[in-house]
């Protein structure tokens, strides 16, 4: 079983330094690209929410996102209901950088899983979210060991 969770970091950890090697070239990090997607998927979210969406401080977002808005990506708007909270929007700007961020993830993740049949990638699929859903839940073998 500790070999599964090495394997799954070290995975992991390649795929997150392959992606930055290729986001570099555009000019862009791994946090700012997350930060465009969720953005992309998610628009006009509060500030606070897009930090908890993404699993970071809010104060780390607020460089990420001060960054982007210098560069023209990312404008910030006063949220109507509270005027201390800021909404975030994709600027018309960020549209092809987030094009091609995404055909550039497309382009990862063909790689990574090229010679891997369908079937085998549904059942990887399956088997990553159970373990995440075991974890988020604390189910499994958690409370046995905590009892020894």
């Amino acid at each position: 079983m500790e070999t599964n969770l090495l394997q799954i970091g070290e995975t992991a950890h390649a795929l997150r330094r392959a992606f930055d090697r290729r986001a570099a070239a555009l000019g862009v990090t791994r946090a700012q690209w997350r930060v465009l997607v969720k953005l992309g998927r998610h628009p006009n979210l509060r500030q606070v929410e897009l930090a908890d969406l993404l699993d970071v401080e809010p104060i780390t977002l607020c460089r990420i996102v001060d960054r982007l808005e210098d560069s023209g990506m990312v404008e910030r708007r006063r949220d109507p209901a509270d005027r201390r909270a800021w909404r975030l929007a994709l600027t018309p700007k960020s549209e092809p950088l987030v094009g091609k961020l995404r055909l550039l993830a497309d382009d990862l993740a063909r790689e990574a899983f090229g010679g891997i049949e369908e079937s085998e990638l549904e059942q990887l699929q399956r088997a990553l979210a159970r373990v995440r859903e075991n974890l988020v839940s604390g189910g499994g073998t958690t409370k046995k060991a905590s009892n020894e």
